[in-house]
């Protein structure tokens, strides 16, 4: 029996628009272009099209390695039209990385921005199954030659021809997304057609409230699951647009792209909303009058950082936590529910739990493991058989995060499970000493890690960036007003034995403090 056409995610995202008579709504926006709902549909007909004529077919892989430009969503959408499977990649990670996810992922084509094409030259001539290096130039340039006959601009591969739409059944992989690194070496998560639409019409309908006359900005990047629902699957649900920036999301940046073009919502993670609170820049609304809902994700939001962005700019953030494994956020707060310092409660549509380390729920106020189970989880990882099972068990997957669930069912973050402290013989959450650090107003980031002292015993070890006013005073000072701090706000056995200042801590593209690279001596 053949597979229903409507199994296929680009159905629903793009197709539906049109047949509902959508397709001159803009469906996304670059510094250089802008793209219907008719032109993408068009668009991706022609990727989709080129793909079998390069060789690649269906349930292959085709990386990208893409800017946030509006070349990506043809690509992504082109692949997923074609059976082909997309596989973003981080595109600020090292070119050793770059060149284990190509191998890894067995990438037979590639599409790569033309900023990124020469330095990646060596990975992109090593790896012998390229059938095509697709390179994207979306400022309308012609691209720098890379010296390889595998190489084809852009538009010359749009131009090959055009490609009906693979039918599919909504369980078969349409891609993959790689972990952040954020606890070592990345890991290839396959997701189905299925679990975009299921993300869509639980946490974008139900919580983020999306609507046709939005306008999404998110400054977390569309290769990372966050971003990509963002960018994508949220407004592409309901026909509205968004907003794609290429470049680096620095405070400065961002607040010019919420100025310039006044979206509805934007998406950040902690680091950047601590970076913009900072900025001279920030005021009411964040430059844009339309704003009515930012939301956060990537790591917990210090609730801080939450009622200052409240205070300063008007809109209360919704936090949440997500995960690669299960797509976007499964808990979150909510418009009319919102209590900082938690991660909300469970979405409609997903269950969460905590269990001990015998798999058993705890009691309300008890530490344990954060378990959900929902529509998105993944098929699971590729080629990592006990990754696999140690995650995805039955219906629930393992987020190896440590959670409270209080009284009145709202989920407390505390940390990795591997990287919670047994200080003084109690268990100490690292998030809940950075909190009480980014409480104090010289503070602008902290990370916590454990750390022996001369007995052997495990004690905080801090390692703080300041704000700009903070860097003046004299270090040991400020060391011990944070540490009274600390001891005054959560514990006098809590507060972290040692203070290193640094300029900037350790951190993946999509912003999470990488911990086990302060764990091993490499701050920066």
């Amino acid at each position: 029996m053949r597979a229903p056409t409507s199994g296929n995610a680009v159905d629903y995202f793009v197709d539906r628009h049109l047949r509902e008579a959508r397709g001159d709504a803009i469906a996304f926006r670059d510094p250089w272009r802008s793209l219907s709902y008719a032109g993408l549909a068009a668009a991706t007909h022609r990727f989709a099209g080129a793909l079998p004529a390069a060789g690649v077919g269906r349930e292959r892989r085709i990386a990208l390695l893409l800017l946030d430009t509006i070349d990506f969503p043809i690509a992504f959408w082109g692949a997923v039209r074609a059976g082909v499977v997309p596989v973003p990649i981080n595109t600020l990670l090292t070119n050793e990385m770059v060149g284990y996810i190509l191998a890894d992922c067995r990438a037979e084509a590639v599409v790569i921005s033309a900023p990124l094409a020469t330095a990646l030259r060596p990975v992109l001539h090593s790896v012998t199954g390229l059938r095509r290096i697709v390179v994207s130039q979306p400022d309308g340039t012609t691209p720098a030659p890379i010296d390889d006959p595998r190489q084809v601009g852009f538009e010359d591969f749009l131009a090959s021809g055009g490609g009906e739409t693979v039918a599919t059944p909504a369980d078969e992989v349409a891609f993959w997304l790689y972990s952040s690194g954020s606890t070592g070496a990345p890991k290839g998560v396959r997701h189905v057609h299925g679990s975009l639409k299921a993300t869509a019409d639980t946490y974008g309908a139900q919580v983020l409230g999306i609507q046709a006359d939005d306008l999404m900005f998110s400054a977390a990047k569309a290769f990372h699951a966050y971003g990509l629902g963002n960018s994508l699957t949220f407004p592409m649900a309901v026909g509205a647009g968004a907003v794609l920036m290429p470049d680096r999301p620095t405070p400065d940046a961002v607040l010019d792209m919420l100025q310039r073009h006044q979206p509805t919502m934007f998406g950040g993670v902690p680091t950047l909303y601590a970076a913009l609170l900072a900025s001279p820049r920030i005021g009411a609304q964040a430059g844009s009058a339309r704003l009515r809902r930012c939301i956060s994700a990537g790591e917990a939001l210090p609730a801080d950082i939450g009622r200052r962005w409240r205070e300063v700019v008007g809109v209360d953030i919704l936090d949440g936590i997500g995960s690669t494994e299960m797509l976007h956020i499964f808990v979150s707060n909510r418009p009319d529910d919102v209590r900082y310092g938690t991660s909300g409660k469970p979405v409609p549509g997903y269950e969460a739990l905590v269990l001990d380390e015998k798999g058993a729920p705890v009691a309300d106020g008890e530490a344990g493991e954060l378990v959900v189970r929902g529509p998105s989880s993944a098929d699971g990882y590729w080629h990592q058989r006990a990754k696999t099972r140690r995650t995805f068990r039955g219906e629930w997957t393992h987020t190896g995060d440590t959670y409270i669930r209080d009284a009145d069912g709202y989920f407390r973050f505390c940390g990795r499970s591997d990287e919670m402290l047994k200080v003084s013989g109690v268990w100490v959450s690292p998030f809940e000493v950075e909190e009480a650090l980014i409480s104090h107003p010289a503070v602008l980031e902290a990370a916590v890690v454990g750390h022996l002292d001369p007995d052997g015993l495990t004690k905080p070890k801090a390692f703080v960036v300041l704000q700009k006013r903070a860097r003046e005073q004299d270090a040991a000072t400020v060391a011990e007003l944070l540490k009274t701090h600390v001891k005054a706000r959560i514990g006098v056995w809590k507060y972290p034995r040692w203070i290193v200042f640094v300029d900037a801590l350790p951190k993946t593209a999509t912003g999470k403090i990488q911990r086990f690279r302060l764990r091993d001596g490499d701050a920066t």
